[in-house]
């Protein structure tokens, strides 16, 4: 077992049904592992009126109905819905303290680089003093950890961008790019899960279908999963299309 080092938090209000739980300062796979443990826990072990446990790259945001809450207020002499609910999670920050190890969920995303799929891969070799065939290398030769979901339904906020291929967002953002998109800004990663607006550098596509609205559970990549990108040709990303 895998023990973690004393969590530092804050909580931090959010309206009168919400809370922020603020884990440590830093972003790294430490601190969001701690994030995971805690939105597990709550998951497993609700509290009456708990809503939604959201993870964010070092934090966790908690929804909860301030009425259902307040009926534990009746044997507390704590006053207000934050407080109760702020009390709760101090309790259960004790237990993720105590194993911070996880299987992880690892996926193989495949990509087609560059061309009309990437048509920022050149800019990105440019801006970087390198090649297309070596960001391609650099950038499929690592694992990445979700950090989140966010921004449109199903995108992963990967972190982890070799520093060598790391470039700035666009300053002007496209108006549409397409779901599938691999795009990189700054020192995160991400792929676009439906077609929106977006100013990532897009250096490649994939065929996987990261967003279904239709099914159960519409997401495929959830906070906490590894990521893993293997470079593919047009002949196979038009036979993974095909098939999906």
């Amino acid at each position: 077992m895998k023990y973690c080092n004393k969590i530092n938090y804050i909580f931090k209000p959010l309206g009168d049904s919400a809370l922020i739980v603020q884990l440590d300062d830093a972003i790294s796979e430490a601190t969001h592992t701690k994030v995971i443990n805690l939105v597990k826990l709550l998951e497993t072990k609700p509290f009456p009126g708990l809503i939604e446990v959201i993870p964010g790259y070092n934090n966790v945001t908690i929804h909860y109905d301030p009425i259902n809450v307040y009926g534990l207020m009746q044997t507390s002499n704590l006053a207000t819905a934050f407080e109760i609910v702020s009390d709760y999670i101090k309790f259960s920050l004790t237990n993720v303290t105590k194993d911070c190890s996880k299987d992880k969920n690892i996926i193989e995303i495949p990509v087609l680089y560059g061309d009309e799929y990437g048509p920022d891969l050149e800019y990105v070799a440019k801006y970087n003093k390198t090649t297309p065939e070596t960001v391609i290398e650099f950038h499929s030769k690592k694992d990445y950890l979700v950090y989140m979901i966010g921004f449109t339904p199903g995108f992963p906020y990967l972190g982890g961008v070799d520093k060598r291929i790391s470039t700035p967002r666009k300053a002007q953002p496209r108006l549409q790019i397409k779901a599938g998109s691999v795009g990189i800004a700054g020192e995160q990663t991400g792929i676009y899960s439906i077609d929106s607006p977006g100013g990532w550098q897009i250096i490649g596509k994939s065929p996987v279908k990261l967003f279904a609205a239709e099914k159960e559970h519409p997401t495929l990549l959830q906070s906490g999963d590894i990521i893993r990108f293997t470079p593919i040709s047009k002949a196979e990303y038009l036979s993974i299309k095909e098939q999906s």
